[in-house]
């Protein structure tokens, strides 16, 4: 189904089924518990009852159902927005999908919904496409989906936690930065914990800015995760409404300026519901570009020390323009 929210000429499409929230997550965020066969084993194991498909990660009664509809429901959003009945439209799927892999589920993730809608535009026309993920976890999946293209450029915001295991092996580091035609076209951005809204912002103007206008891309992917908050159990980052609104309008000026303001958004993680729901509308404010926000912050400000954060970012741009050759002088 979709509804929309509208605010003066700008409005946001949102999608979403009743039927993803038959998709049981399990007991608690901390839970524990590969080849093109992949989705077969999906199946099965929907078939069987339910199974861990990797650490963490339970696809139990009803949960296959539920990811397929947020599969579905996050390209409906994208053809919304391809045949031009809309601009703006706003995937509010779950289970998330940024860290499944072309061949692994992986951090509660079991089909990759953003990388889903990306291909979508691609084979629909749409020569380049960018993924801007801010969700405090790197965006694995995706990155691995285009690894070796060069017409989608993933960008991911997150805090510098590494591998986790066999079914995340990749790092998240600056230096994983594509193969082949795709050399140049994943840019990391690994954050030291304790980065809140102003080094979040300083790394949207000095990294994200600069790249997507040498990249010019036609549509825009936002995968938006509010577990970089200040008070999410499954983070160490510091954003607050304030973080994720600046975040939105700096999207919203992106959009206007290089896709004629095509913006997809899709949902990922966020585990402190409150907050988390705070954060989201306060993201939205943003890609509206609201003259004032529509919420206060219920917990106002949240002390920041961004010194050591802007000392990462500075070196992590100078490391992009040494190595990436679009983005040297930059």
């Amino acid at each position: 189904m979709a509804a929309s929210a509208s605010a003066s000429a700008k409005c946001i499409n949102v999608f979403w089924h009743d039927g993803m929230m038959s998709h049981d997550t399990g007991k608690g965020v901390f839970d524990t518990g590969m080849d093109p066969e992949y989705i077969d084993e999906l199946i099965e194991a929907d078939k069987a009852g339910g199974k861990m498909v990797c650490s963490g990660t339970f696809l139990k009664p009803g949960s296959w159902d539920a990811a397929l509809l947020a599969a579905g429901t996050t390209l409906s959003a994208m053809k919304h927005i391809l045949d031009r009945h809309g601009k703006i439209a706003y995937a509010l799927v779950r289970p998330p999908g940024h860290h499944a892999q072309p061949t692994q589920a992986d951090g509660y993730c079991f089909l990759n919904n953003a990388g889903l809608a990306v291909q979508l535009a691609l084979d629909s026309g749409c020569a380049k496409v960018v993924v801007i993920d801010i969700d405090v976890h790197y965006g694995n999946g995706t990155a691995e989906g285009f690894y070796q293209s060069n017409k989608v450029l993933t960008i991911s915001l997150h805090m510098n936690h590494g591998s986790w295991g066999p079914s995340h092996p990749q790092n998240g580091s600056i230096d994983e930065l594509g193969e082949g035609e795709g050399f140049g076209y994943n840019l990391n951005i690994p954050l030291p914990n304790g980065t809140g809204d102003k080094g979040y912002v300083y790394a949207m103007t000095k990294l994200i800015t600069p790249a997507i206008q040498k990249f010019e891309p036609d549509m825009i992917v936002l995968v938006a995760g509010q577990d970089s908050s200040a008070f999410d159990p499954n983070g160490r980052q510091c954003l607050t409404m304030d973080g994720y609104r600046e975040i939105g309008r700096i999207i919203h000026n992106l959009a206007d300026r290089h896709s004629s303001g095509r913006l997809l958004i899709v949902q990922e993680g966020g585990y402190q519901v409150t907050y988390s729901a705070y954060c989201l509308h306060a993201t939205l404010e943003g890609v509206l570009d609201l003259p004032l926000p529509l919420l206060p912050d219920p917990v106002a400000c949240y002390p920041e020390d961004e010194a050591f954060s802007l000392k990462v970012i500075e070196s992590i741009k100078r490391y992009q323009n040494d190595v990436i050759p679009y983005l040297k002088g930059t």
